[in-house]
């Protein structure tokens, strides 16, 4: 399954951040339906989420995403590109479930009304019409979660990036997100430092101290990177495990 008009190229990319080097020189073209994006903490992963929804400033290069540069391009970006973050306080700003999914699509410029109607139709498609009027703060994590993945669907974006979205959840909270997350159209960028998000994936990236250590069929990658990290954790320094 691909989505041609949702092409993700980034190109040399470098990105530095308080003078020191976060991402250097990566480049990738795809059009996969499910691309993943995997390494150890501090490797540059949450980076690469962040360039590639938009959020900041490349030091070079450039990333663009169904033909906009998300970076320069802010307005066209919110159409091209969502992201999910790990916490989902991070990203909730609204007391109430119907104004945190109406911020973005006022955001995009529907009406009042035309977006409350949009919240509603969203609310039902997620069997969660009960939640219009719930205080966030009633929520579970996995509730929150939820509902920061409705936000973003709700304004249709071609380009999902998973920013670690399973961090802290149980188990059954995993794999219900991940059905919901199975049922969207957009094509979706996991990231995450977990072999197992990835299982079935179409294609995944590893990155390496910033840089893209290899590039390739998940199950080829992901089957490198596992030993990687079994002969990593097999040593007897503990500080090498420092990511």
């Amino acid at each position: 399954m691909t989505n041609p008009t949702a092409q993700i190229e980034v190109d040399a990319l470098d990105c530095v951040i308080e003078h020191k080097p976060i991402l250097s020189g990566v480049s990738f073209r795809t059009d996969e339906a499910r691309l993943g994006v995997i390494g150890r903490n501090g490797s540059g992963k949450s980076t690469l989420a962040r360039l590639m929804a938009g959020l900041i400033t490349p030091s070079a290069g450039s990333v663009r995403v169904a033909g906009v540069d998300v970076a320069r391009d802010r307005k066209a970006a919110l159409g091209a590109v969502g992201i999910l973050f790990q916490n989902p306080d991070h990203q909730i700003i609204f007391p109430t479930v119907a104004e945190e999914l109406a911020f973005g699509l006022r955001q995009q410029g529907r009406a009042k009304d035309v977006a409350d109607a949009e919240v509603r139709t969203t609310l039902d498609g997620f069997g969660k019409a009960h939640w219009y009027d719930a205080s966030i703060q009633t929520l579970s994590q996995g509730q929150r979660q939820l509902v920061c993945l409705m936000a973003i669907l709700a304004m249709r974006p071609q380009v999902l990036i998973l920013d670690e979205p399973f961090a802290g959840l149980d188990i059954p909270t995993r794999m219900q997100l991940s059905r919901y997350l199975g049922r969207s159209q957009a094509v979706l960028v996991h990231v995450t430092h977990d072999p197992q998000d990835l299982a079935g994936y179409d294609r995944v990236l590893w990155l390496d101290q910033g840089q893209l250590r290899h590039d390739g069929p998940a199950a080829d990658v992901l089957e490198r990177f596992t030993q990687e990290m079994t002969r990593i954790g097999g040593g007897d320094d503990i500080s090498d495990l420092a990511g």
